[in-house]
Protein backbone atom coordinates (compact mmCIF):
# COMPACT_ATOMS: atom_id res chain seq x y z
CA UNK A 1 0.00 0.00 0.00
CA UNK A 2 1.30 3.44 -0.88
CA UNK A 3 0.70 5.28 2.38
CA UNK A 4 1.05 8.71 0.81
CA UNK A 5 -1.82 7.93 -1.57
CA UNK A 6 -3.91 6.25 1.14
CA UNK A 7 -3.68 9.31 3.38
CA UNK A 8 -5.27 11.45 0.71
CA UNK A 9 -7.71 8.93 -0.76
CA UNK A 10 -11.39 9.85 -0.72
CA UNK A 11 -14.26 7.46 -1.45
CA UNK A 12 -17.88 8.34 -2.13
CA UNK A 13 -20.78 6.64 -3.88
CA UNK A 14 -24.29 7.29 -5.10
CA UNK A 15 -27.24 4.96 -5.64
CA UNK A 16 -28.59 4.79 -9.20
CA UNK A 17 -32.24 5.73 -8.85
CA UNK A 18 -32.74 7.73 -12.04
CA UNK A 19 -31.59 11.04 -13.44
CA UNK A 20 -30.02 13.42 -10.98
CA UNK A 21 -31.54 16.71 -9.86
CA UNK A 22 -30.29 20.03 -8.55
CA UNK A 23 -30.25 18.67 -5.01
CA UNK A 24 -27.68 16.07 -6.07
CA UNK A 25 -25.64 18.71 -7.86
CA UNK A 26 -25.46 21.18 -4.98
CA UNK A 27 -25.33 18.52 -2.28
CA UNK A 28 -22.77 16.10 -3.76
CA UNK A 29 -21.45 16.73 -7.25
CA UNK A 30 -20.10 20.25 -6.71
CA UNK A 31 -18.15 18.88 -3.76
CA UNK A 32 -16.85 15.93 -5.81
CA UNK A 33 -15.59 18.32 -8.49
CA UNK A 34 -13.69 20.25 -5.82
CA UNK A 35 -12.32 17.15 -4.07
CA UNK A 36 -10.97 15.57 -7.25
CA UNK A 37 -8.38 18.36 -7.45
CA UNK A 38 -7.28 17.88 -3.84
CA UNK A 39 -7.38 14.12 -3.24
CA UNK A 40 -7.09 10.72 -4.90
CA UNK A 41 -10.82 10.25 -5.42
CA UNK A 42 -12.77 7.05 -6.01
CA UNK A 43 -16.42 7.69 -6.94
CA UNK A 44 -18.68 4.71 -7.51
CA UNK A 45 -22.16 3.76 -8.64
CA UNK A 46 -23.69 1.89 -5.68
CA UNK A 47 -25.89 -0.48 -7.68
CA UNK A 48 -25.87 -3.22 -5.00
CA UNK A 49 -27.01 -0.63 -2.47
CA UNK A 50 -29.94 0.21 -4.73
CA UNK A 51 -31.08 -3.39 -4.33
CA UNK A 52 -31.34 -3.03 -0.54
CA UNK A 53 -34.52 -0.96 -0.99
CA UNK A 54 -35.54 -1.77 -4.59
CA UNK A 55 -34.85 -5.51 -4.73
CA UNK A 56 -38.39 -6.22 -5.92
CA UNK A 57 -38.05 -4.09 -9.07
CA UNK A 58 -34.44 -3.79 -10.22
CA UNK A 59 -35.45 -3.04 -13.79
CA UNK A 60 -34.79 0.70 -13.35
CA UNK A 61 -31.17 0.15 -12.30
CA UNK A 62 -29.39 -0.44 -15.66
CA UNK A 63 -30.68 2.72 -17.37
CA UNK A 64 -30.27 4.72 -14.17
CA UNK A 65 -26.61 3.71 -13.90
CA UNK A 66 -25.67 5.20 -17.27
CA UNK A 67 -27.88 8.26 -16.90
CA UNK A 68 -26.23 8.97 -13.57
CA UNK A 69 -22.68 8.54 -14.89
CA UNK A 70 -23.47 10.92 -17.75
CA UNK A 71 -24.76 13.45 -15.21
CA UNK A 72 -21.54 13.09 -13.19
CA UNK A 73 -19.39 13.75 -16.24
CA UNK A 74 -21.59 16.61 -17.41
CA UNK A 75 -21.34 18.24 -13.97
CA UNK A 76 -17.54 18.28 -14.18
CA UNK A 77 -16.38 15.03 -12.57
CA UNK A 78 -13.20 14.25 -14.52
CA UNK A 79 -12.18 10.61 -15.16
CA UNK A 80 -8.59 11.86 -15.63
CA UNK A 81 -8.58 13.11 -12.04
CA UNK A 82 -10.88 10.61 -10.29
CA UNK A 83 -11.56 6.88 -10.58
CA UNK A 84 -15.18 6.24 -11.62
CA UNK A 85 -16.55 2.72 -11.37
CA UNK A 86 -19.56 0.51 -10.73
CA UNK A 87 -19.73 -1.34 -7.41
CA UNK A 88 -20.87 -4.67 -8.88
CA UNK A 89 -17.98 -4.60 -11.37
CA UNK A 90 -15.63 -5.06 -8.41
CA UNK A 91 -16.85 -8.31 -6.76
CA UNK A 92 -14.22 -7.96 -4.03
CA UNK A 93 -16.68 -5.56 -2.32
CA UNK A 94 -19.00 -8.52 -1.76
CA UNK A 95 -16.20 -10.79 -0.58
CA UNK A 96 -14.97 -8.29 2.01
CA UNK A 97 -18.56 -7.66 3.12
CA UNK A 98 -18.99 -11.40 3.70
CA UNK A 99 -15.74 -11.73 5.65
CA UNK A 100 -16.46 -8.66 7.78
CA UNK A 101 -19.90 -10.09 8.59
CA UNK A 102 -18.13 -12.94 10.41
CA UNK A 103 -16.72 -10.54 13.04
CA UNK A 104 -19.29 -7.74 13.24
CA UNK A 105 -21.66 -7.89 16.25
CA UNK A 106 -25.35 -7.57 15.42
CA UNK A 107 -25.70 -4.82 18.01
CA UNK A 108 -23.41 -2.57 15.99
CA UNK A 109 -25.78 -2.73 13.03
CA UNK A 110 -28.91 -2.34 15.14
CA UNK A 111 -27.73 0.95 16.60
CA UNK A 112 -27.05 2.68 13.26
CA UNK A 113 -29.46 5.66 13.48
CA UNK A 114 -30.55 5.59 9.84
CA UNK A 115 -31.75 1.96 10.11
CA UNK A 116 -34.98 2.80 11.94
CA UNK A 117 -35.32 6.15 10.18
CA UNK A 118 -35.27 4.50 6.76
CA UNK A 119 -37.68 1.80 7.89
CA UNK A 120 -40.13 4.51 8.93
CA UNK A 121 -39.70 6.55 5.74
CA UNK A 122 -40.02 3.48 3.52
CA UNK A 123 -42.65 1.63 5.55
CA UNK A 124 -44.63 0.84 2.40
CA UNK A 125 -41.77 -1.47 1.37
CA UNK A 126 -40.94 -4.86 2.88
CA UNK A 127 -37.50 -4.18 4.32
CA UNK A 128 -37.29 -7.14 6.68
CA UNK A 129 -34.23 -8.44 4.81
CA UNK A 130 -30.61 -8.99 5.71
CA UNK A 131 -29.60 -6.82 2.74
CA UNK A 132 -31.31 -3.80 4.28
CA UNK A 133 -30.18 -4.62 7.82
CA UNK A 134 -26.60 -5.20 6.70
CA UNK A 135 -26.21 -2.35 4.24
CA UNK A 136 -24.07 -0.28 6.68
CA UNK A 137 -21.58 -3.16 6.71
CA UNK A 138 -21.56 -3.21 2.91
CA UNK A 139 -20.85 0.51 3.09
CA UNK A 140 -17.97 -0.24 5.45
CA UNK A 141 -16.58 -2.78 2.97
CA UNK A 142 -16.90 -0.22 0.17
CA UNK A 143 -14.70 2.17 2.13
CA UNK A 144 -12.22 -0.24 3.70
CA UNK A 145 -11.40 -2.14 0.52
CA UNK A 146 -9.83 1.05 -0.91
CA UNK A 147 -8.17 2.04 2.36
CA UNK A 148 -9.82 5.43 2.03
CA UNK A 149 -8.56 8.02 4.47
CA UNK A 150 -11.61 10.27 4.14
CA UNK A 151 -15.30 9.85 3.38
CA UNK A 152 -17.28 13.02 2.54
CA UNK A 153 -20.51 12.95 4.55
CA UNK A 154 -23.05 15.21 6.15
CA UNK A 155 -23.49 15.16 9.92
CA UNK A 156 -26.31 12.62 9.64
CA UNK A 157 -23.92 10.10 8.06
CA UNK A 158 -21.06 10.34 10.56
CA UNK A 159 -22.39 7.27 12.42
CA UNK A 160 -21.78 5.17 9.29
CA UNK A 161 -18.15 6.23 9.18
CA UNK A 162 -17.77 5.52 12.90
CA UNK A 163 -19.14 2.01 12.35
CA UNK A 164 -16.56 1.55 9.59
CA UNK A 165 -13.81 2.66 11.95
CA UNK A 166 -14.97 0.20 14.62
CA UNK A 167 -15.08 -2.66 12.11
CA UNK A 168 -11.55 -1.83 10.89
CA UNK A 169 -10.29 -1.61 14.47
CA UNK A 170 -11.84 -4.96 15.36
CA UNK A 171 -10.43 -6.63 12.24
CA UNK A 172 -6.92 -5.30 12.88
CA UNK A 173 -7.11 -6.36 16.54
CA UNK A 174 -8.19 -9.91 15.68
CA UNK A 175 -6.09 -10.56 12.58
CA UNK A 176 -3.31 -7.98 12.52
CA UNK A 177 -1.25 -9.34 15.39
CA UNK A 178 1.32 -11.77 13.99
CA UNK A 179 3.08 -14.13 16.44
CA UNK A 180 6.45 -12.52 15.67
CA UNK A 181 5.04 -9.04 15.03
CA UNK A 182 7.55 -7.01 17.06
CA UNK A 183 10.52 -8.93 15.68
CA UNK A 184 9.32 -8.34 12.11
CA UNK A 185 8.69 -4.65 12.86
CA UNK A 186 12.24 -4.26 14.20
CA UNK A 187 13.63 -5.94 11.10
CA UNK A 188 11.57 -3.64 8.90
CA UNK A 189 12.80 -0.60 10.81
CA UNK A 190 16.44 -1.50 10.06
CA UNK A 191 15.70 -1.31 6.34
CA UNK A 192 15.06 2.41 6.77
CA UNK A 193 18.71 3.08 7.60
CA UNK A 194 20.23 4.05 10.96
CA UNK A 195 19.35 7.74 10.84
CA UNK A 196 15.69 7.18 9.90
CA UNK A 197 15.36 4.26 12.33
CA UNK A 198 16.57 6.42 15.25
CA UNK A 199 14.23 9.21 14.21
CA UNK A 200 11.33 6.72 14.02
CA UNK A 201 12.15 5.37 17.52
CA UNK A 202 12.27 8.88 18.96
CA UNK A 203 8.89 9.82 17.49
CA UNK A 204 7.36 6.48 18.49
CA UNK A 205 8.39 7.00 22.12
CA UNK A 206 7.10 10.59 22.06
CA UNK A 207 3.71 9.38 20.86
CA UNK A 208 3.36 6.26 23.02
CA UNK A 209 4.82 7.73 26.23
CA UNK A 210 3.67 11.36 25.99
CA UNK A 211 0.71 11.19 23.58
CA UNK A 212 2.45 13.60 21.20
CA UNK A 213 0.09 13.82 18.21
CA UNK A 214 2.57 15.81 16.13
CA UNK A 215 5.17 13.09 16.61
CA UNK A 216 2.61 10.54 15.33
CA UNK A 217 1.95 12.59 12.19
CA UNK A 218 5.67 13.14 11.60
CA UNK A 219 6.37 9.41 11.97
CA UNK A 220 3.62 8.57 9.48
CA UNK A 221 5.13 11.02 7.00
CA UNK A 222 8.55 9.47 7.56
CA UNK A 223 7.16 6.01 6.77
CA UNK A 224 5.38 7.32 3.71
CA UNK A 225 8.66 8.64 2.32
CA UNK A 226 10.56 5.36 2.65
CA UNK A 227 11.45 3.65 -0.61
CA UNK A 228 13.38 0.69 0.84
CA UNK A 229 10.55 -1.03 2.70
CA UNK A 230 7.78 -3.26 1.36
CA UNK A 231 4.05 -2.67 1.60
CA UNK A 232 3.74 -5.22 4.42
CA UNK A 233 6.70 -3.72 6.30
CA UNK A 234 5.17 -0.26 6.13
CA UNK A 235 1.90 -1.56 7.57
CA UNK A 236 3.74 -3.37 10.35
CA UNK A 237 5.64 -0.22 11.24
CA UNK A 238 2.39 1.78 11.26
CA UNK A 239 0.93 -0.71 13.74
CA UNK A 240 4.18 -0.72 15.75
CA UNK A 241 4.07 3.08 15.87
CA UNK A 242 0.48 3.19 17.10
CA UNK A 243 0.90 0.40 19.62
CA UNK A 244 -1.34 -2.05 17.80
CA UNK A 245 -0.74 -4.85 15.34
CA UNK A 246 -0.26 -4.69 11.62
CA UNK A 247 -2.64 -2.15 10.09
CA UNK A 248 -4.46 -4.08 7.37
CA UNK A 249 -7.67 -2.04 7.12
CA UNK A 250 -7.30 1.73 7.45
CA UNK A 251 -9.68 3.59 9.75
CA UNK A 252 -11.27 6.38 7.68
CA UNK A 253 -12.14 9.84 8.93
CA UNK A 254 -15.40 11.63 8.07
CA UNK A 255 -14.86 14.62 5.82
CA UNK A 256 -17.76 16.80 6.87
CA UNK A 257 -19.45 18.60 4.01
CA UNK A 258 -21.66 21.63 4.34
CA UNK A 259 -25.31 20.64 4.26
CA UNK A 260 -26.92 21.47 0.92
CA UNK A 261 -29.64 24.10 1.14
CA UNK A 262 -31.26 23.23 -2.17
CA UNK A 263 -35.04 23.43 -1.71
CA UNK A 264 -37.63 21.68 -3.82
CA UNK A 265 -40.47 23.31 -5.71
CA UNK A 266 -42.61 23.16 -2.56
CA UNK A 267 -40.00 24.55 -0.17
CA UNK A 268 -39.15 21.16 1.35
CA UNK A 269 -35.76 19.55 0.74
CA UNK A 270 -35.49 18.57 -2.92
CA UNK A 271 -36.22 14.85 -3.09
CA UNK A 272 -37.80 12.42 -5.53
CA UNK A 273 -39.92 11.03 -2.72
CA UNK A 274 -41.54 14.47 -2.38
CA UNK A 275 -42.05 14.89 -6.12
CA UNK A 276 -40.52 18.37 -5.97
CA UNK A 277 -37.32 17.98 -7.99
CA UNK A 278 -35.78 19.82 -10.92
CA UNK A 279 -33.76 17.45 -13.09
CA UNK A 280 -30.31 18.46 -14.29
CA UNK A 281 -31.64 17.76 -17.80
CA UNK A 282 -34.93 19.64 -17.44
CA UNK A 283 -35.74 21.32 -20.79
CA UNK A 284 -35.51 25.12 -20.41
CA UNK A 285 -39.16 25.76 -21.24
CA UNK A 286 -40.29 23.06 -18.79
CA UNK A 287 -38.07 24.45 -16.04
CA UNK A 288 -39.38 27.94 -16.63
CA UNK A 289 -43.00 26.77 -16.42
CA UNK A 290 -42.29 24.73 -13.27
CA UNK A 291 -40.83 27.75 -11.49
CA UNK A 292 -43.54 30.10 -12.70
CA UNK A 293 -46.18 27.76 -11.22
CA UNK A 294 -44.33 27.46 -7.90
CA UNK A 295 -46.43 28.41 -4.86
CA UNK A 296 -45.41 31.63 -3.12
CA UNK A 297 -46.40 33.39 0.11
CA UNK A 298 -50.09 32.49 0.55
CA UNK A 299 -50.74 35.96 2.03
CA UNK A 300 -50.09 37.51 -1.39
CA UNK A 301 -53.49 36.87 -2.88
CA UNK A 302 -53.34 39.98 -5.08
CA UNK A 303 -50.40 41.70 -6.76
CA UNK A 304 -50.77 44.64 -4.38
CA UNK A 305 -50.64 42.52 -1.20
CA UNK A 306 -47.33 42.76 0.68
CA UNK A 307 -45.55 39.47 1.37
CA UNK A 308 -42.90 37.91 3.57
CA UNK A 309 -39.98 36.16 1.81
CA UNK A 310 -39.46 33.94 4.86
CA UNK A 311 -42.82 32.28 4.08
CA UNK A 312 -42.10 31.87 0.37
CA UNK A 313 -40.31 28.83 -1.12
CA UNK A 314 -38.92 31.03 -3.90
CA UNK A 315 -36.82 32.93 -1.36
CA UNK A 316 -34.89 29.73 -0.59
CA UNK A 317 -33.86 29.60 -4.25
CA UNK A 318 -32.68 33.21 -4.02
CA UNK A 319 -30.49 32.19 -1.08
CA UNK A 320 -28.77 29.69 -3.38
CA UNK A 321 -28.67 31.59 -6.67
CA UNK A 322 -28.87 35.34 -6.02
CA UNK A 323 -26.20 37.78 -4.86
CA UNK A 324 -26.68 40.25 -2.01
CA UNK A 325 -28.01 42.99 -4.30
CA UNK A 326 -30.74 40.81 -5.79
CA UNK A 327 -31.65 39.40 -2.38
CA UNK A 328 -32.05 42.96 -1.02
CA UNK A 329 -34.26 43.81 -4.03
CA UNK A 330 -36.43 40.75 -3.31
CA UNK A 331 -36.77 41.51 0.40
CA UNK A 332 -37.77 45.13 -0.16
CA UNK A 333 -39.93 44.50 -3.22
CA UNK A 334 -41.88 41.61 -1.68
CA UNK A 335 -42.55 43.32 1.66
CA UNK A 336 -43.70 46.53 -0.02
CA UNK A 337 -45.52 44.80 -2.90
CA UNK A 338 -43.31 46.77 -5.30
CA UNK A 339 -42.64 43.58 -7.26
CA UNK A 340 -44.90 40.70 -8.17
CA UNK A 341 -44.17 37.02 -7.71
CA UNK A 342 -43.33 36.45 -11.38
CA UNK A 343 -40.85 39.34 -11.25
CA UNK A 344 -39.34 37.82 -8.13
CA UNK A 345 -38.90 34.45 -9.85
CA UNK A 346 -37.24 35.87 -12.98
CA UNK A 347 -33.66 36.12 -11.59
CA UNK A 348 -33.88 32.56 -10.22
CA UNK A 349 -35.06 31.20 -13.57
CA UNK A 350 -32.25 33.03 -15.37
CA UNK A 351 -29.59 31.79 -12.92
CA UNK A 352 -30.79 28.17 -13.08
CA UNK A 353 -30.86 28.13 -16.86
CA UNK A 354 -27.37 29.63 -16.95
CA UNK A 355 -26.09 26.97 -14.54
CA UNK A 356 -27.71 24.04 -16.34
CA UNK A 357 -26.98 25.01 -19.95
CA UNK A 358 -23.33 23.82 -20.13
CA UNK A 359 -24.19 20.63 -18.23
CA UNK A 360 -27.07 19.83 -20.58
CA UNK A 361 -24.91 20.48 -23.64
CA UNK A 362 -22.22 18.16 -22.28
CA UNK A 363 -24.81 15.51 -21.38
CA UNK A 364 -26.19 15.61 -24.92
CA UNK A 365 -22.67 15.07 -26.30
CA UNK A 366 -22.12 12.10 -23.98
CA UNK A 367 -25.52 10.58 -24.77
CA UNK A 368 -24.45 10.56 -28.40
CA UNK A 369 -21.27 8.61 -27.48
CA UNK A 370 -22.40 5.83 -25.11
CA UNK A 371 -19.32 3.76 -25.97
CA UNK A 372 -17.12 6.56 -24.55
CA UNK A 373 -19.04 6.55 -21.27
CA UNK A 374 -18.75 2.76 -21.03
CA UNK A 375 -15.02 2.97 -21.78
CA UNK A 376 -14.56 5.41 -18.90
CA UNK A 377 -16.39 3.11 -16.51
CA UNK A 378 -14.58 0.00 -17.71
CA UNK A 379 -11.20 1.67 -17.23
CA UNK A 380 -12.20 2.99 -13.80
CA UNK A 381 -13.59 -0.36 -12.71
CA UNK A 382 -10.39 -2.08 -13.77
CA UNK A 383 -8.31 0.41 -11.82
CA UNK A 384 -10.56 0.10 -8.76
CA UNK A 385 -10.43 -3.67 -8.91
CA UNK A 386 -6.63 -3.71 -8.92
CA UNK A 387 -6.65 -1.75 -5.65
CA UNK A 388 -9.39 -3.95 -4.18
CA UNK A 389 -7.54 -7.13 -5.13
CA UNK A 390 -4.43 -5.97 -3.29
CA UNK A 391 -6.44 -5.33 -0.13
CA UNK A 392 -8.18 -8.70 -0.40
CA UNK A 393 -4.84 -10.48 -0.85
CA UNK A 394 -3.78 -9.18 2.57
CA UNK A 395 -7.18 -9.82 4.14
CA UNK A 396 -7.17 -13.45 2.99
CA UNK A 397 -3.60 -13.88 4.21
CA UNK A 398 -4.50 -12.50 7.66
CA UNK A 399 -7.56 -14.73 7.87
CA UNK A 400 -5.63 -17.84 6.75
CA UNK A 401 -7.64 -18.05 3.54
CA UNK A 402 -4.68 -17.88 1.17
CA UNK A 403 -3.98 -21.61 1.15
CA UNK A 404 -3.92 -23.55 -2.13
Amino acid sequence: MNTTVAKSRVLSGMRPTGRLHLGHYHGVLKNWVKLQHEHDCFFFVADWHALTTHYDDPSIIPASVWEMVVDWLAAGVDPEKATLFIQSHVPEHAELHLLLSMITPLGWLERVPSFKDQQEKLKERDLATYGFFGYPLLQAADILIYRAAHVPVGEDQVAHVELTREVARRFNHIYGREPDFEERAEQAKKKMGKKNAKQFDRMRRAYQEQGDGEALLAARELLASQQNITVDDRERLLGYLEGSGRVVLVEPQPLLTKAAKMPGLDGQKMSKSYGNTISLREPPETLENMLKRMPTDTNRVRRTDPGDPARCPVWQFHEVYSDAEVQHWVQDGCRSAAIGCLECKAPVIEAMLLELKPMQERAAELDAKPEEVRRIIEAGSEQARSVAEETMREVRECMSLDFT
